[in-house]
């Protein structure tokens, strides 16, 4: 006895699309803003990234200037200060991740476990206050709360420690950097994992409950997998820039007696395009940065996959 197999054809893409913008022809309007945004502001000065293969002058312009090749990212392997800028690069984004991006995950915990509505709220407020401070604020009061006379150094001499400027001190402008990072950004990163916790189906705790789970148990066998997944997408995005350590903080923040541990990929590429005007080498340096972190959320992204079966792609 024979069957007739009833086969599911695709239609042909450009019909499908077509379909889709009748259907939800408001939707696409209201895209178009952004999708001009991307490409006037995003895509049309990648055609730039030029700059980097050739001996670039302003006068003679990108196309008129003469081509080099990868002549300037020689210069930049064989520049003595390579490996230091690596080096601060990669500890200062590393010492972020590690300890700044676990942070705003165990606020949101924290924060979901409280019954108390006002206080959560004023513990809310409290953290997402210094996200809407300047930079230039903010660094102000780091560098002010850092004298020698500063209310750290006087907790640190309180302790024993000597009255210094902790600015000075090449070896502790990493801490700086990270904890008044972890400061800024605390409470403002924890709002998309608190989103994230609201949505976890609260039948699965009273099942858990029902199993005799404690409320540790529960944070771990319920919550924490609950969230997983925003974990590793923001995860991947942190990964995928890795070597972009803003140059604004490190700018106000350094000084020539901390040039050894402080100075990074973004800081000389300041210095060489504005203050020497290298251009071509600072745009070699830049492209080499965007290769490093492609790399890296590539990779990031495929051990995800593997291993959480979470990914941006």
């Amino acid at each position: 006895m024979s069957q007739n197999v009833v086969t599911y054809k695709r239609p042909p893409l450009l019909k499908a699309l077509k379909r889709d913008m009748q259907l939800h022809f408001w939707k696409y309007v209201l895209i178009i803003p952004i999708l001009v945004y991307l490409a006037l502001f995003c895509y049309k000065p990648m055609y730039g990234l030029v700059i980097a293969f050739k001996n670039y002058k302003p006068a003679r312009g990108i196309w008129g200037s003469k081509w080099v090749g990868f002549t300037w990212f020689e210069t930049f392997f064989k520049d003595p200060y390579f490996f230091r800028l690596l080096r601060n690069t990669f500890r200062l984004s590393a010492y972020s991740i590690l300890f700044g991006f676990p942070a705003p995950i165990i606020l949101a915990l924290l924060l979901n476990e409280v019954s108390n509505n006002k206080f959560k709220r004023t513990v809310q407020t409290i953290t997402y206050m210094p996200y809407f401070i300047s930079l230039v604020v903010a660094c102000s009061i780091i560098k002010i709360y850092c004298q020698a006379d500063g209310l750290f150094s006087q907790i640190g001499q309180f302790f024993g420690a000597p009255a210094q400027n902790l600015l000075i001190d090449p070896n502790k402008f990493t801490p700086i950097y990270v904890i008044s990072g972890i400061w800024q950004n605390i409470g403002w990163n924890s709002i998309i994992y608190l989103a994230a916790l609201s949505g976890i189906d609260q039948e699965q705790y009273e099942a858990a409950r029902i199993d005799g789970a404690n409320r540790f148990e529960q944070v771990l066998h319920v919550t924490i997998p609950g969230i997983l997944p925003t974990i590793m997408i923001l995860f991947i995005m942190r990964m995928g820039s890795i070597l972009n350590v803003g140059y604004e903080k490190i700018l106000l923040l350094y000084t020539d007696a901390t040039f050894e541990t402080a100075d990074v990929f973004s800081t000389y590429t300041y210095r060489m395009g504005l203050q020497s005007q290298k251009y071509s080498l600072s745009t070699a340096v830049g492209l080499f940065n965007t290769m490093v972190n492609i790399v890296f959320l590539l990779f990031t992204n495929w051990l995800s996959t593997k291993t959480t079966e979470s990914g941006l792609f």
